[in-house]
């Protein structure tokens, strides 16, 4: 406890990393505020009651626990961030496909600022066709709390509105990212799973109390099976196959440089969270055209309890594994700054053939690495089918632990990385805290 006290301490004490603390929660603050003003035109008292008697099942219910039950309480940051991901993930591809885009992205810094800002533009295009889609459900479904005098404008209003709000949000996220601690995108999405935490742990509770002494031995029973899924998440997040890199001696006036060993660290998940995100966008994107309705062939895109859901997921998670690491994953460069650097691979020749055995190796690793991905994608739908109630089921995998796990891992790693910079003592004693970001930040050491 006293270790842990003069660890706080030591944080507060940076002032760099006090006012990003600061920044960041402020931030979280402004979000979490905005998700409970209710859209203009909703009688909140009514649509309370509408929404008890109408809770939210499958890919809806995720998406609410996403944006933090503001889906439910029909906010003006009901849709959250989610438009822009399916914007992000659409220029993506378009990148990798359209050879034009592709030698915009590689044009360096302007390059990237106009990819950014086209979908900025894509973004506000996608969350107007979702809010139209959106108002179709709130009609449908809580049709009795819109207020009469206002559905002349509801329609207008609402689009311009949710617009509006989710270009807000992407500000906030962008904010956090540049001033903040952490990915903005990431920690908005993190805190709006948080906040419904409570409210499922204790229905799962009232849930098990009322079977007695053998309910309460369930529970326990879910708790323990749920810590073993967080330390199995956290050895993925961090699973990392050690490739031996030497370096050629060097002889600088009276002193000798080089002729170290190391080690060059590929992770078994190089893409963390970001395809486990995309393709529950891209399973979102369907029941737009269905009014956000779980009914015919919809329900194949949103009863995460449906095996064909779990088939198309688990495809989904492991192509775009798959995509994003080729998209992040440079081998080529790679060898060519350890070859500038006088490092190679024993018993591989420098330059391409380093880039080729460092290529075929990520690639042996990724593929076990996005099967076990897709495997926590569809774990929530087995805890449901075990009879674990929906809204706790959804924190035993999927996207809901993936995020809360890796943001919270990043986020700790860059405390980390601040008190180490100046000569404190790290968070743990048996080792550095290693999130998706730490391989990066090892590799551009070893490079320079």
């Amino acid at each position: 406890m006293k270790k842990l006290f003069q660890t706080l301490r030591n944080i507060w004490s940076i002032e760099e990393l006090r006012n990003k603390i600061t920044f960041t929660l402020l931030l979280i603050f402004i979000y979490s505020f905005g998700s409970h003003i209710v859209l203009p035109g909703i009688d909140p008292n009514e649509l309370d009651k509408l929404s008890r008697a109408n809770p939210k099942n499958g890919i809806l219910g995720l998406l609410d626990s996403f944006v933090g039950g503001s889906f439910s309480r029909a906010s003006i940051f009901a849709l959250g961030i989610m438009p822009y991901i399916s914007a992000s993930i659409f220029m993506q591809l378009v990148t990798i496909l359209v050879p034009q885009m592709a030698k915009i992205q590689k044009e360096g810094e302007s390059g990237r600022k106009k990819i950014n800002q086209w979908t900025r533009y894509l973004a506000v295009i996608v969350t107007a066709f979702q809010a139209a889609a959106y108002i179709g459900y709130l009609k449908s479904t809580y049709g009795a709390a819109i207020l009469q005098s206002f559905s002349g404008y509801f329609w207008v209003s609402t689009v311009i509105i949710l617009t509006v709000g989710t270009l807000f949000v992407m500000w906030l996220g962008e904010k956090i990212t540049d001033k903040g601690l952490g990915n903005g995108t990431s920690i908005i999405i993190m805190v709006g799973i948080l906040s419904r935490l409570p409210q499922a742990f204790i229905q799962e509770w009232s849930t098990r109390t009322t079977r007695g002494a053998g309910g309460l031995l369930i529970m326990l029973i879910e708790i323990v099976f749920l810590i073993a899924i967080i330390m199995g998440l956290i050895m993925l997040i961090q699973g990392t196959r050690r490739v031996p890199v030497s370096y050629a001696k060097q002889i600088v006036g009276n002193r000798q440089i080089g002729g170290a060993r190391n080690f060059l660290p590929l992770k078994v998940n190089a893409s963390g969270v970001m395809p486990i995100i995309f393709a529950q966008a891209i399973l979102f994107l369907p029941t737009v055209f269905t009014g956000f309705k779980n009914e015919g062939w919809a329900r194949y895109f949103t009863d995460h309890k449906h095996g064909a859901y779990m088939l198309i997921y688990s495809t989904c998670v492991i192509a775009f594994t798959f995509l994003y690491t080729a998209l992040i994953f440079n081998p080529k460069q790679m060898a060519d700054d350890l070859k500038r650097n006088n490092g190679f691979i024993p018993g591989v020749k420098p330059g391409q053939p380093t880039a080729d055995y460092i290529g075929t190796i990520m690639d042996r690793i990724t593929l076990p690495g996005a099967i076990l991905l897709a495997l926590v994608g569809i774990l929530p739908g087995f805890a449901e089918l075990m009879g674990i109630t929906q809204g706790f089921s959804t924190f035993y995998g999927g996207t809901s632990l993936l995020i809360m796990v890796g943001v919270i891992l990043d986020t700790l790693q860059q405390i980390e990385t601040q008190l180490l910079m100046r000569q404190y003592d790290g968070l743990m004693s048996s080792g550095r805290v290693q999130g998706r970001q730490t391989v990066a930040a090892t590799q551009a050491y070893k490079t320079d």
